[in-house]
């Protein structure tokens, strides 16, 4: 089906309305209520829950149901993900708003059985409130200080059938930009509503679109940054599962207002489900004639590339990302001039993210107003965030920005995993900074992060416990960014290096004080002097964590130990008087350096232990500790 002009997108949104009519109701409807009337099993269809076999639970869903003969009355889709990826593979019944969550494929038949033939709700798999031990069976507390604008679409369409996202409003803000506005209305719209690039460096998206669209160039591109790099994130890759086309009306939008012909996606290889769903919605929007020539009988002209990464995480950075779409070397360029004067080719290009992009059409639709009223005086709208690490309530959040830390971590979150302190939160992946328990209510925007010596970044969020050491992690990190580093500019490649080197002394015990100073002064230079974010940001988790955490620096360099019993080198495990003499940590120790008789306390040979922890993980009496 071609759709040529507006009143054919809107005959086709009509056509297709039924495919969500009986999904989501104003008002909650019970299983009882539910009988007689269209019901849908939404399958979370993410990569979580995808390599939890949710894929083998839909197929088994559709011939348990076939069985009893209920077919009809029941369709099972497969979504994007739900959010709550702690809790998957999670099934969304609708309209008897009903999640069934850690579902597996043992639990198929009693759902069947119990959700649609006998009419009550199968407890065991509804969500138990841990304060309370009740059984929710939806609204769920993750939910509750949520906001999906970016996601929206993400548990709620099936991403592979386009009539779907049509049907939810899908195009209609490109019908809008293409009949109804013009490329200074779309830009000043931008502009007003105060949406800022998602993808880390917070630049205003209609200022960009601006630079872009006011070059005299003959040719113009738009490139979708979906090279998510940092370590725990998945926000892109999410959007891309679960709402593929949200990205290429977004796109379209874009080249209507900038005056580019073509687009590309540049994804990294490792995300094959996403590259898998964007092949398709790329093939059925040029089947529907929304890619190609003369989209929706106008004189646009669009199409939309895939281009594959190898996984750098400098090409995160957009010049290196262009440079890596022409066939070169993945290396940042010294700017100016910027993308929007001389990007890909060397002509005009506007590269944003995939969550900047998710962002538009929205915005076309529902106005710049309603957009500015979310989030807070120049930080505007939502953020996507994935929550990881010690935290009981993995998963992807989003929120309005100036929501608190506290908030997300204790409210969503659902607080620290095991009833463990919070030690601090990394926000921006490598490039961010550790935010310690004193900033708990700080409102996570762009400025208020900044001033804590952090960042949004792209929007992982790594929550950490008493039981981590903050010299290590911020080892980890820079690990991280000299493995990354392209090696370009002095201050990164060799700069990075010796910061790593000072951080593995400290941990190894053999650091000094010099090397806090050297670590301080090094890490300023770098920042000030790197070609790219990479390397201007990679000193951050050092800084941060010797500002907020110094007293673990010194531990680490004067005491010779690890608050956090982490860094190896400076372990050390004593058998107390609690000991019975049962040998069995003498008999469990790899290098035998246990030695004692029998009904009488045993002694580890320092020199010989390797810090294993074998002998602790095998006491019964708590006689062996660790410091």
């Amino acid at each position: 089906m071609k759709l040529n002009n507006t009143d054919a997108l809107n005959a086709l949104k009509a056509q297709s309305l039924s495919l969500l009519k009986n999904r989501h109701v104003t008002s909650p409807v019970t299983i009882k209520d539910a009988q007689g009337m269209p019901r849908y099993i939404m399958v979370c269809g993410g990569t979580g829950c995808h390599a939890s076999n949710s894929p083998h639970i839909a197929e088994l869903l559709e011939k348990g149901l076939a069985q009893h003969g209920l077919s009809d009355q029941v369709k099972v889709l497969q979504t994007g993900c739900f959010g709550f990826c702690e809790k998957g593979p999670i099934l969304d019944i609708h309209p008897d708003n009903t999640l069934y969550l850690e579902v597996s494929t043992d639990d198929i038949e009693d759902i069947i059985e119990e959700h649609f033939i006998q009419g009550r709700p199968l407890e065991r798999l509804l969500y138990k409130d841990p304060h309370t031990e009740e059984r929710i069976a939806s609204d769920l507390p993750f939910y509750h200080s949520q906001l999906r604008i970016a996601l929206r679409n993400c548990s709620y369409i099936a991403p592979e059938d386009i009539r779907e996202y049509i049907s939810a409003d899908g195009y209609q803000a490109l019908a809008r930009v293409l009949f109804d506005m013009n490329p200074t209305v779309v830009i000043d719209t931008l502009k007003k509503s105060g949406l800022r690039g998602r993808g880390g460096g917070g630049f205003p998206t209609g200022l960009k679109w601006d630079y872009t669209r006011n070059n005299e160039a003959a040719q113009r591109y738009i490139i979708c940054n979906a090279d998510e790099g940092d370590p725990g994130a998945f926000m892109d890759r999410s959007i891309l599962e679960g709402d593929p086309h949200s990205v290429l009306e977004a796109m379209l939008i874009a080249g209507s207002t900038i005056g580019a012909t073509h687009g590309f996606i540049y994804i990294r290889a490792e995300y094959p489900l996403a590259i898998h769903r964007l092949e398709i919605a790329i093939k059925q929007a040029q089947s529907y004639g929304l890619l190609g020539d003369g989209i929706l009988g106008s004189d646009l002209c669009f199409d939309v590339e895939i281009k594959y990464g190898a996984g750098a995480f400098v090409c995160g950075e957009e010049t290196a990302l262009i440079h890596s779409i022409e066939g070169a070397r993945g290396e940042p360029s010294v700017k100016p001039p910027f993308p929007a004067q001389e990007g890909l080719w060397g002509k005009p290009t506007c590269v944003n993210n995939v969550e900047t992009l998710a962002n538009i059409p929205p915005i076309i639709l529902k106005g710049a107003d309603w957009y500015a009223g979310i989030g807070t005086e120049k930080s505007k709208g939502t953020k996507v965030f994935a929550l990881a690490g010690k935290i009981n309530n993995v998963g992807l959040v989003e929120v309005p920005m100036g929501t608190t830390l506290r908030k997300i971590i204790f409210d969503i979150g659902g607080g620290i995993k095991h009833d463990k302190a919070f030690k601090a939160a990394q926000t921006g992946g490598p490039s961010g900074g550790c935010i310690p328990t004193q900033y708990l209510d700080i409102p996570i925007d762009y400025e208020s992060l900044a001033s804590i010596g952090s960042m949004m970044g792209s929007g992982g969020l790594i929550i950490m416990d008493e039981s981590d050491c903050m010299v290590n992690i911020a080892k980890f990190f820079l690990e991280f960014s000299v493995d990354e580093s392209c090696g370009r500019c002095t201050a990164c490649r060799v700069g990075t290096k010796r910061l790593h080197e000072i951080l593995t002394k400290i941990t190894e015990g053999e650091g000094s004080l010099d090397d806090l100073d050297k670590l301080m002064q090094l890490g300023k230079i770098i920042k000030t002097s790197s070609l790219c974010g990479l390397g201007q940001a990679a000193p951050n988790p050092i800084l941060s964590t010797i500002e907020y955490f110094r007293d673990e620096y010194l531990a680490h360099i004067v005491d010779k130990t690890c608050p956090a019993g982490v860094c190896k080198s400076l372990l050390k495990y004593n058998i107390t008087e609690k000991c019975v003499g049962c040998t069995l940590c003498a008999k469990k120790c790899p290098t035998s350096c246990i030695s004692g008789k029998a009904k009488e306390r045993h002694v580890i040979d320092q020199e010989r232990c390797i810090k294993c922890g074998a002998c602790m993980d095998q006491c019964h009496f708590n006689a062996i500790i660790r410091h």
